[in-house]
């Protein structure tokens, strides 16, 4: 004797993941949510196997789909803070070499980009 299968509507697979039906939707066009049992219940809806949607690995933010986009814009976001970093400690060379050209703090904070108070941070001995 076969277990009966417990069928749910798009609707009921979307409250299931706590998304809305639309995104529900583009999960199953893609691939990321199992696909829906053949045939349509009697208002010609699609159904799905309720375990299977169960058991399924949702996908979603952080997850496999978003991981490897994420992860090459945080690649990035690394590189250019470690650019920063450099130019920075660039900056603060050229400060000093100012100050020992005898320019005003004025002029190569203006120079560099950075403030008045950041150039006398800079210079400040540790």
């Amino acid at each position: 004797m076969t277990t009966p299968v417990t069928t749910w509507t798009s609707d009921e697979c979307a409250a299931h993941w706590g998304v809305q039906v639309t995104t529900w939707n583009g999960y199953v066009s893609r691939g990321q949510a199992p696909a829906p049992l053949p045939g349509q219940d009697d208002d010609g809806r699609r159904l799905w196997d309720a375990d299977e949607v169960r058991s399924f690995d949702r996908p979603g933010a952080g997850h496999r789909r978003s991981s490897t986009a994420a992860s090459e814009l945080l690649d990035e976001m690394r590189e250019t803070g470690a650019r920063m970093a450099e130019l920075r400690e660039r900056q603060k060379e050229l400060l000093q070499a100012g100050k020992e050209a005898g320019c005003e703090i004025r002029a190569m904070s203006e120079a560099l980009g950075i403030s008045r108070q950041t150039a006398y941070a800079w210079l400040r001995p540790d």
